[in-house]
């Protein structure tokens, strides 16, 4: 099937959030006596807020009672540290524009709530080019589990194997294949050799670096 469609990740693929995270993370989970290493926290990169929060309060035996008021406080201080310090990916307008006059309808699926996106989207001024956004926030199902990308595609009313998924993520590179999506990945610079971005259909190491030949490629 022709691919007519693309989705785009958020955190880490459209803005540098992800050390924003990181420092949300450190924040919050050092008023309960933890700290995580990188390798830590790379595991869990992709994640919904509330997965990523319970899978550490159980690692490190917190009430379970703490969850909802810990999910809430991390979004709430990487909203503000996104507002103060976030910075666009290389190639994000680039990308966009380059969808846009090949006539690709255009959404966006995040992990990330939608107040979020909201925010994200309007800091990178990519509004005018998205048809949807989809949240897995409120979701049975985050990510690595397909649903986001599948509620996207069905709001852009795209069949799945018609859609070209955008990841830096493993957790999100899955979601998207198991969507039976392509996938192209751009992992963070430090991950750029590790064997696991095998599944993806094209790994690049900037936004900026697609091209029409990428394009022919992984259609």
């Amino acid at each position: 099937m022709q691919i007519d469609t693309v989705i785009f990740d958020m955190d880490g693929l459209l803005i540098d959030s992800e050390p924003l995270w990181g420092e949300a993370a450190d924040d919050l989970f050092s008023q309960y006596g933890f700290k995580l290493s990188h390798e830590q926290y790379a595991t869990t990169t992709g994640l919904r807020t509330r997965e990523f929060v319970q899978w550490w309060f159980r690692k490190y035996n917190i009430d379970p009672r703490e969850d909802e008021k810990a999910e809430i406080r991390i979004i709430d201080l990487v909203m503000e540290k996104i507002g103060q310090r976030g910075h666009i990916m290389p190639g994000v307008h680039y990308i966009f524009e380059f969808f846009k006059q090949r006539g690709f309808k255009i959404g966006l699926a995040s992990s990330s709530p939608q107040r979020m996106i909201d925010q994200v989207v309007d800091i990178v001024g990519v509004k005018e080019y998205l048809q949807v956004t989809s949240s897995a926030g409120e979701l049975p199902y985050g990510k690595p589990h397909p649903l986001v990308y599948l509620n996207c595609a069905q709001m852009l009313n795209s069949a799945p194997t018609s859609c070209i998924a955008f990841e830096d993520s493993f957790n999100g590179m899955i979601a998207a294949k198991a969507a039976r999506m392509k996938c192209v990945v751009v992992p963070h610079h430090s991950q750029q050799k590790e064997e696991r971005w095998g599944a993806a259909d094209l790994k690049l190491t900037s936004l900026q670096n697609f091209g029409q030949l990428h394009l022919e490629l992984v259609n």
